[in-house]
Formats: structure tokens, C-alpha cells, sequence
């Protein structure tokens, strides 16, 4: 199941939506209309778990073809939020979890050119996501080097307290979309918060596809293109640590919660690792997609003096 949160002209909140055959439907409204209580945001959906989606599927059932006037609006008629508007807590960013990534790293960012031996663990503010369509900040004052990272998203719906790894998968609510933006000449004595955590430097979205309906996160294509022009382009079967390795591993000393976000990791094709280097501008477009998931669209704005 594809969902969303959106907003449409009679709507004044973000609301949950699942969307099918071009419309979105409004989970809260569409459980009115079968006499179901069903969520009207993310996070309550998934706090709910697998139960609340199987009521979704059966009120979906129900009313196939005979849903009363107001539940479902064209897809093209809404403004599309970032699918958890508001996340709980930081997201968790993972770097360097490409072979090809690492290497090109390490020739331009100072970076180790050894694989790493666990996962690299960073983080980004709930104040960074921002929604597709939404402005990608440039300020120029803060960054000369503002670059861009595609990466699959993962979206815990499940508490994890040292989890395993067999059994880390069934604690997966949905995957999704991010640009992991950073701004490379604001890393400070090794720490990557300042660089990746400003204000707009997580576009998040456009959807969350539920666990059940991805066959394989293990084989999804992702890429990038900047202005048109393809910059990224790889598969999650390359990632250096897997799904399960990395829930896992975080799972080991921090509890994850559901709702949680886990970006995996972005392949080679950075700005900051092309020759020469690019990085975005005032007037660029970004555009992130994951085969399946959906396609992320973000201007880049200038802010500042």
C-alpha cells in the first residue's frame, strides 16, 4: 500500500492518505464510511500496527466502486506533505555504505579509504525534512559546497531493543525517499550534524510504501538527476550493510521506535566526489527517485544575504 500525507483546498491539517488508481483516499473518511475507527495521520497508523492495515485493505474491498462523494481526491489536486510531517526524533543517517561511495569519499572528503568495519552512524533534526516541492536552502553565507545524496529510506514500525538480525525485517513498517543534503564545508572535527542536520536539508517522500508491498529492499533501483541530467544511479543490492545488519546494529544501544527513520546510505556520485566538483545552486532542481517508491522534486532556494 502506497500512503501519503497530504492537504487539499478543504483540508486545513495534513491527513493520511492511501493512494490507488490515481486518487487519494482518505483513510480516516473511507473508515467513516465502512463504520471502522481508522487513523488520520502517520504516525498513528503505524503506532497501531499490522491490524490497522488490514482494516485499510478490508474497508478498501468494501467500498471498491461504490466509495460516497469526498473520500478520494485526484492525486493531481492535493499538495503532498512529507509522509511523517514531523518525525519523533532524529532521523538516523548512515554514511559511506557503498563501496563506490566510500572510495570516492575518501579522495575528496578526507574520509577513511577502508571499508568500514561497522556502520557509520550520523544524524538529522526533525527541523531538516521537508516535503517534495519544497525548497532545498542555499545560503551562502554557511555553504559554498552544498551537495546532494539519494537513499532509500526505512521506516521502523516496530520497537527495537537489541534486535537480531534474523529477526530485524519484521520490524519494518514501509520504505520511502531521501536527499540527504549536506553541506560539505560544515563538518566540524569529524561530526556531521551541522553539515547534514540544517533546516530543509532532509526532502523526504513523496510516499511510504508499506513493507508487504516492496518484494525485495534489496533490490531497488535509486538515482538522482540534477536539472535533468542523471548524477546518481546504483542498487540497494550494493549496500556494504544490509537492512537487517543495520536495524540491528542501532537496535544494539538505542531503542528504536516506531516511527523511526533509518536513511541507508547514498552510491558513488556525489558532488563533492566528480571531477570537477558540482554542487547545488540558487535555480538548480533535484530529483531523487527509488524504482517503486516514488520520485522526490526540490527546487533550490537562495536564503540569506
Amino acid at each position: 500500500m502506497k500512503l501519503v500525507t497530504y492537504r487539499d483546498g478543504a483540508v486545513a491539517e495534513g491527513r493520511l492518505g492511501a493512494v490507488l488508481d490515481g486518487l487519494v483516499i482518505d483513510v480516516e473518511f473511507l473508515g467513516d464510511a465502512v463504520g471502522t475507527a481508522l487513523p488520520s495521520d502517520m504516525l498513528t497508523l503505524i503506532d497501531l500496527g499490522p491490524d490497522a492495515l488490514s482494516a485499510i485493505h478490508r474497508a478498501l474491498a468494501e467500498t471498491e466502486g461504490a466509495r460516497p462523494p469526498g473520500i478520494a481526491v485526484p492525486e493531481e489536486n492535493v499538495r503532498l506533505l512529507a509522509p511523517i510531517p514531523r518525525p519523533r526524533k532524529n532521523i538516523f543517517g548512515i554514511g559511506l555504505n557503498y563501496v563506490e561511495h566510500v572510495a570516492e569519499s575518501a579522495k575528496s572528503l578526507d574520509t577513511s579509504k577502508d571499508l568500514p568495519k561497522q556502520p557509520v552512524v550520523f544524524s538529522k533534526p526533525p527541523t531538516s525534512v521537508i516535503a517534495t516541492g519544497e525548497p532545498i536552502q542555499h545560503n551562502a553565507s554557511m555553504t559554498q559546497m552544498l551537495d546532494w545524496e539519494v537513499e532509500l529510506a526505512v521506516i521502523i514500525g516496530k520497537r527495537a531493543t537489541r534486535i537480531s538480525k534474523d529477526d530485524a525485517m519484521s520490524h519494518v513498517f514501509g520504505y520511502s525517499v531521501i536527499n540527504d543534503v549536506s553541506a560539505r564545508d560544515n563538518r566540524r572535527a569529524g561530526q556531521w550534524i551541522f553539515s547534514k542536520g540544517q533546516d530543509s536539508y532532509c526532502p523526504f517522500g513523496p510516499a511510504i510504501v508499506t513493507a508487504d508491498d516492496v518484494a525485495d529492499p534489496h533490490d531497488l533501483t535509486l538515482w538522482l538527476k540534477k536539472n535533468g541530467e542523471e548524477k546518481q544511479r546504483s542498487n540497494t543490492k550494493h549496500l556494504l550493510f544490509d537492512i537487517p545488519t543495520l536495524i540491528s546494529d542501532i537496535s544494539s544501544g538505542i531503542t528504536l521506535e516506531p516511527g523511526d527513520i533509518i536513511a541507508t546510505g547514498t552510491p558513488s556520485g556525489v558532488g563533492a566526489g566528480r571531477d570537477p566538483q558540482e554542487w547545488m545552486w540558487p535555480g538548480d532542481v533535484i530529483e531523487c527517485g527509488v524504482d517503486g517508491i516514488g520520485v522526490l522534486r526540490n527546487p533550490v532556494v537562495k536564503i540569506g544575504d
